[in-house]
């Protein structure tokens, strides 16, 4: 007969294959995210394509993430029958992991700053989650240990697992599914791809994945003001970098993560806080698409290099991503008062998307 201790271990087992075929059985219902492509002056030469993140079901780009971690803590055997799942997130990478939480039948604890918007707040408790919420950005770290150690849980830390828990090799990653996407366009392999950095997961597989397939294709980085990520990148990834907690939420970090690599990335841009804003308006003014601040940064980095290769003569694609929807934000960055209180004015950079529009140069 097998002893108790090995039984349990069986059905421990059990329960941690069940799990993953449960979580691969969600990828496997999922569509791909669309490929939307961006009208821009004819005469330009340039292609825009933003892939829409916010269709998954829990609503963002950090889907793909959430689904990966607890793939990845499953099969390290860290998260069995019961295991109260606890994450430091600003906000997406919570709501998706509450999702998979949910679907597995585990307690998820979210652990984020009280500045994190109220909208996703909802969301994270409506996937059946609880949130913990700490006064400063910097203090989420420590909270989510501690939750974690006290309730027998585990920690998911997304800002030291997200580079290494998704297959950068392909295995239907975003970077994979992007040029699968662009087969039969004017530009298969594109000039640039833009996203921005939160745990630095997503610019670390594509970063890998365009060396693995000896694409020619840069990546740009965008990164908030005040963030940590540029000037340690500049500093030839320097991990002592520092900044201040972002205002745009999902991306930026007062410091340097584990999970962000330098060495992938081909050029960073640094983005105001009130451009994200701008961008992220004209957006919905140019294709009536709503989306999170996050897609602002992107897309103002995306303007600086569209004007570039302009001014080059330089014809080929760019493709970036919309990470989240607007609908997250109806009382922050889509609230002029709310703007206003955190001396955030967008305007004068909606001018000069307006006059890049017309002139075809950035100014």
């Amino acid at each position: 007969m097998e002893p108790d201790g090995g039984s349990r271990t069986s059905q421990q087992r059990q329960w941690v294959q069940r799990a993953i075929r449960t979580v691969q059985a969600e990828n496997n219902r999922s569509a791909d995210t669309h490929l939307y492509s961006v009208p821009l002056p004819e005469q330009w030469g340039v292609q825009l394509y933003l892939k829409d993140e916010s269709t998954h079901r829990s609503g963002s780009l950090k889907h793909r993430l959430a689904r990966s971690l607890f793939l990845f803590g499953l099969v390290n055997g860290w998260i069995h029958e019961g295991t109260t799942v606890v994450e430091a997130s600003s906000g997406s990478t919570a709501v998706s992991e509450a999702y998979f939480a949910q679907l597995l039948g585990l307690p998820f604890i979210a652990v984020m700053a009280k500045s994190t918007s109220p909208e996703k707040i909802a969301l994270i408790e409506q996937f059946g989650g609880s949130c913990l919420l700490v006064e400063h950005a910097s203090d989420v770290y420590a909270a989510a240990e501690g939750a974690a150690a006290s309730s027998g849980g585990h920690y998911m830390d997304q800002f030291t697992y997200a580079e290494r828990a998704t297959d950068w090799r392909g295995n239907n990653n975003i970077a994979e599914s992007i040029f699968e996407q662009l087969a039969l366009e004017e530009h298969p392999v594109p000039e640039w791809i833009v996203v921005g950095a939160g745990t630095g997961g997503t610019s670390a597989t594509i970063g890998r994945y365009l060396r693995y397939n000896c694409y020619s294709t840069r990546l740009a980085v965008v990164d908030p003001e005040n963030s940590a990520f540029y000037p340690g990148w500049l500093d030839g990834g320097s991990m002592a970098a520092t900044g201040q907690p972002s205002r745009i939420e999902g991306i930026g970090r007062p410091r340097m993560e584990p999970s962000f690599v330098p060495s992938v990335i081909d050029t960073m841009i640094q983005v105001p806080d009130a451009a994200s804003i701008a961008a992220m308006r004209h957006l919905y003014t140019l294709m009536n698409l709503h989306a999170g601040p996050s897609t602002g940064t992107n897309l103002w980095g995306v303007w600086h290099l569209v004007a570039d290769m302009v001014g080059k003569g330089q014809r080929g694609s760019i493709v970036s991503l919309m990470c989240d929807s607007g609908d997250r934000y109806k009382g922050s960055y889509y609230n002029d008062d709310w703007l206003s209180e955190r001396s955030l004015n967008p305007l004068p950079y909606e001018a000069q998307i307006a006059d890049f529009f017309s002139t075809g140069t950035w100014r």
